[in-house]
């Protein structure tokens, strides 16, 4: 994972998917201290990954969805997987939100 800062604890990251594959990614890791990190993931680097959980969750019949955000706790091992499936602009860094999507993203695990 390029940008991860030595450290982190959580990690959101955003994969979007094309016909399957995975098209482009991009999210955040999140340390003790506060310190935010941009991060991106080689394509190649985790299609075997992710191909295996999508045949794990969806037939060959099934529409996959446009994206997955995955939030992950690096101590606990707690993760979540949240799916969009219809609007390709959710999780987008826009000029506008490019100061508070780290947040928006940011794993609240309870």
């Amino acid at each position: 994972m390029r940008g991860a800062a030595e450290g982190w604890r959580t990690l959101s990251i955003v994969v979007e998917l094309r016909d399957g594959r995975v098209g482009n990614t991009f999210g955040y890791t999140y340390s003790p201290d506060g310190a935010v990190s941009a991060v991106a993931s080689r394509p190649s680097g985790i299609l075997p990954a992710v191909q295996a959980y999508l045949a794990d969750k969806y037939t060959p019949d099934q529409k996959l969805p446009l994206k997955l955000l995955v939030q992950f706790n690096r101590d606990s091992g707690q993760f979540e997987i949240t799916y969009e499936d219809a609007d390709a602009t959710r999780w987008k860094v826009t000029p506008e939100n490019i100061d508070t999507v780290s947040d928006e993203l940011r794993p609240a695990f309870t």
